[in-house]
């Protein structure tokens, strides 16, 4: 992902499975490896990714993200590294590890300059990929507790998907056949959606290409996952047939029709998926910065989002045992609602509802959630009221336009989200100071 959310083609294919595949004989799992649909440790304690992407290859003096990322509690980290090809060579990997381990993170390692590959007429191919990490071996080989080889980012554009199929079978024979002994990750084609469905129908094919059986498979989640079905479907289907996935990216919804961030998150949590937003900071499109311009203490309302909301890093993250396996934060977790229903429709039934969550604290601050539903009637936009009795103050949102006049805050809804059936629902978050009992306000509810 690099100045684009990735293109989608204009029909549909579905890509038919391929025959079956004598297995080879498995070979030993080392250090992070594959059980079942789980990431385990040596020791075989899960692990389960809650992390952020990191464009290190176009900002390798930005060392000190590594910290950055780990204090707001990331338990893993995805580097952004270049063959040579179209960006580095990266040739600092060691460091690059290092700096991985002395911030107690696993390191997922991927080679950009795969993207879009037959789409892309500069990329690289994922057997140039597989070139790579041999170059690399030498400082990769002892790592395996520590280190995830991501083969090769988005590595197919929409342009003859079905050639995924042959393309990571082939690369990951060829770094079995070279020594490697890592947990693998593959990413999806069309540019990481997978919206021709080549990974989800062909799966199979890839792992067993695996002698040591050691392969998670990563889908990039961005426009194409803008509804909760079109997540839930696929999430299914993996599950369904006992293939380990991540969610090695996805952004968030900032526009109309854009990704559902709400339900990855929560779908990843209950069903113990990794998952690694895009990204820290320095994207071309800065809608998808957590960090305005690398400053931790300059957190954007994405970065709020990913790191103090619900189901986010801060709330569900483990550090992996290999590093002691400690949680990373202090965080408090409390919930408290009130619920206060203002208007009514001209028939007397119910215009919306509004419910007020306090769903994660810390040390001076806190974060929030409203839900908002729809009475008897349709409505087509909400606004949302409340004061703060305890010095509260709101510092960022999202899904909702949030404004303050001195203790008094007003929600209204976001160009996507106004428009609801009756019954139906939407919710947005906030975070906020906390300047004392941090009790609930009590909220009122308009609708049009």
């Amino acid at each position: 992902m690099r100045s684009r959310i990735a293109m989608i083609g204009a029909a549909l294919l579905v890509v038919a499975g391929f025959g079956l595949t004598v297995l080879p004989q498995a070979q030993a799992a080392v250090g992070l490896h594959v059980s079942g649909t789980k990431i385990v440790e040596a020791n075989g304690q899960p692990f389960v990714m809650r992390g952020v992407n990191h464009p290190h290859v176009w900002y390798t003096g930005r060392t000190n993200s590594f910290a950055d990322v780990k204090a707001l509690g990331a338990n893993t980290v995805r580097v952004v590294l270049g063959t040579g090809k179209r960006w580095g060579p990266s040739t600092d990997t060691a460091a690059v590890v290092d700096l991985c381990k002395r911030n107690r993170m696993i390191c997922v390692l991927e080679v950009h300059d795969t993207t879009g590959y037959g789409e892309e007429a500069a990329a690289a191919s994922l057997d140039e990929a597989a070139d790579y990490w041999i170059s690399q071996k030498s400082v990769l080989v002892g790592q395996e507790d520590y280190v995830v080889v991501n083969i090769g980012n988005e590595p197919i554009g929409n342009t003859d998907a079905a050639q995924w199929t042959d393309a990571t079978a082939g690369a990951i024979k060829k770094l079995r056949a070279n020594g490697f002994r890592h947990l693998l990750m593959v990413d999806a084609p069309n540019w990481g959606q997978d919206w021709q469905h080549v990974m989800r129908d062909n799966a199979q094919e890839v792992l067993d290409a695996d002698t040591a059986r050691n392969t998670v498979l990563s889908v990039h989640m961005y426009s194409v996952f803008n509804t909760a079905s079109s997540i839930t479907d696929y999430l299914d289907r993996f599950q369904a047939n006992g293939w380990p996935l991540v969610i090695g990216e996805f952004g968030w919804r900032f526009a109309a029709g854009e990704v559902d961030h709400e339900t990855i998150l929560s779908e990843s949590q209950k069903r113990g998926l990794g998952y690694l937003a895009w990204s820290w900071s320095g994207n071309s499109d800065p809608i998808l910065d957590m960090a305005l311009e690398f400053d931790p203490a300059r957190l954007t309302t994405w970065g709020q989002r990913i790191f103090h909301g619900a189901n986010g890093i801060k709330a569900t993250a483990e550090e992996a045992s290999i590093f002691g396996g400690t949680q990373p934060t202090s965080t408090t977790t409390t919930t408290t609602t009130t619920t206060t229903t203002t208007t009514t429709t001209p028939g007397g039934g119910l215009a919306c509802t509004a419910r007020y969550t306090v769903t994660n604290q810390w040390p001076g601050g806190f974060q929030g959630e409203v839900r908002v539903t729809a009475g008897a009637s349709p409505i087509k936009g909400w606004t949302v009221t409340w004061t703060f009795a305890d010095g509260q103050a709101v510092t960022n949102s999202w899904n909702a336009v949030v404004t303050s006049s001195g203790s008094t805050v007003t929600a209204r809804n976001a160009n996507y989200n106004g428009d609801l059936g009756a019954g139906a629902g939407a919710s947005f978050g906030f975070t906020a100071t906390s300047g004392g009992a941090n009790n609930a306000p009590a909220v009122s509810c308009t609708a049009s």
